[in-house]
């Protein structure tokens, strides 16, 4: 299997709708040593880099994935027919509040935001951009709020990390975030194009890690 493990990997990765983790991808090639998987994973990223093409191998979400090329974007957008509007300037900016203070209740957002926030979150929610951790054991029990793994996915994170900046944010949500969410609409048997997580947003009474 040695010889054809690249191979095997390769294709893993095409007909995934998520990016592949080792762990993943360990218990899919039974015997397989993680030296030799990540060897075969490096080789090739090495080769898609090199080859400049329409499409590329990076670490997202914990994972490896195929990613389409940000240049190409205005002609998959063309295949794909865009319905899905953006996210407005309040909803990035709750995002933001968001990722960079977590895990989060609903009046700590709003405090910073000086706004009423609720209608913002359900649409944050809807779109599997954030998810509640639990609830906090104060009065009223709130909500606490966190990203998800789509969150890391939109952006091509591969934890939190590598958080961009909160004008970044902005910068790159004008066109990921449309692309992601058009792709999650119509794009259901294209792997390449972008990951579908299968992951909705559950009260838990307990914390955990970013999923």
């Amino acid at each position: 299997m040695a010889e054809d493990l690249k191979y095997i990997i390769e294709s893993l990765l095409f007909v995934s709708e998520t990016p592949l983790t080792m762990d993943h991808l360990k218990g899919i090639i039974e015997g397989e040593e993680t030296a030799a998987i990540r060897t075969a994973l490096d080789e090739l990223m090495a080769e898609y880099e090199q080859r400049d093409g329409g499409f590329v191998l990076k670490q997202v979400a914990g994972g490896y994935q195929l990613r389409s090329q940000g240049r190409y974007n205005e002609w998959i957008k063309r295949l794909i027919k865009p319905s899905t509007p953006r996210l407005s300037k309040a909803a990035l900016e709750t995002l933001a509040i968001i990722a960079y203070n977590q895990p989060i209740i609903r009046s700590d957002i709003e405090h910073i935001r000086g706004v009423d926030s609720g209608g913002v979150i359900r649409m944050l929610m809807e779109r599997k951009l954030i998810r509640v951790l639990g609830r906090k054991e104060i009065p009223g029990r709130p909500l606490i709020y966190a990203t998800t793994k789509h969150f890391l996915e939109v952006f091509e994170l591969k934890d939190l990390k590598d958080l961009p900046t909160p004008r970044e944010i902005e910068e790159l949500s004008r066109s990921r975030l449309e692309e992601q969410t058009n792709v999650d609409d119509h794009a259901e048997d294209h792997p390449l194009a972008s990951p579908l997580p299968a992951e909705t947003p559950e009260a838990d009474n307990h914390f955990d890690n970013q999923d």
